[in-house]
């Protein structure tokens, strides 16, 4: 019988690394980059849309004949995910995920950002090292183009993230309001514990620190961002 290979880690993604907010005066929170038209336009939020399925195509486990007969499984997984055994990845072969809840989430929050009169810009955030940022003096969430090719799962907690920032802004008096806590849980992941020591948050102020945390803690609850701007803003 051939050999058979399982490549179990071939390659790992960049962690998402949104930083959040800073002072009033600077950008709230950093997201990834994507290669869509800069706006909020519904025809920008459609090539949005479509470059996320393309992106997500990556997310498939593939298998690779060898010279000797055997066979080679290689997948991708993201920091912090455990490896799979081999019957864990020929069952996503056989049934590949979807992220179609995640794409769901994405236009309900990009409709009711727009709705809100934020203007959202696919381009590198202002902050250095941040993956997506909230600027509400300028009613402006820039998330970087980068976040687009990881796919729909990383897209949807950065903007998910950056939604939460708002939501602060609204409920510290309106959309270009300085933001303030919100009194969400603050429990991060165990793959997010060291995030708020990371260079982006050097300067970061324990107020600052506070915004971060609540939006770190809650980014994975996708409906979470698009509640809180339904009732705070």
């Amino acid at each position: 019988m051939p050999a058979l290979l399982v490549l179990l880690s071939a390659v790992a993604l960049t962690a998402l690394s949104t930083p959040p907010p800073g002072r009033a005066s600077r950008p709230r929170s950093a997201l990834p980059a994507a290669a869509v038209p800069p706006g909020s336009s519904p025809a920008a939020a459609g090539t949005l849309l479509q470059r996320l399925a393309t992106a997500d195509l990556q997310w498939r486990p593939r298998s690779e004949p060898l010279p000797n007969g055997g066979t080679r499984y290689v997948y991708r997984k993201r920091p912090g995910e455990p490896d799979l055994s081999l019957a864990e990845i020929k069952a996503l072969m056989a049934n590949p995920p979807r992220f179609e809840a995640e794409r769901a989430a994405i236009s309900d929050l990009w409709a009711q950002l727009q709705r809100l009169g934020v203007r959202l810009k696919l381009e590198q955030p202002r902050k250095s090292g941040a993956a997506g940022e909230w600027d509400p003096a300028a009613r402006t969430l820039r998330i970087k183009p980068a976040v687009v090719d990881k796919g729909s799962a990383e897209f949807a907690r950065v903007l998910n993230h950056e939604a939460i920032h708002v939501a602060q802004s609204c409920s510290g008096g309106g959309i270009s309001a300085t933001p303030r806590p919100l009194g969400l849980p603050q429990q991060l992941p165990a793959r997010l514990q060291s995030v708020l020591q990371q260079p982006t948050y050097a300067r970061a102020d324990a107020r600052e620190r506070l915004l971060e945390r609540e939006a770190y803690a809650n980014q994975e609850e996708l409906q979470l961002g698009l509640t809180l701007l339904r009732i705070h803003c």
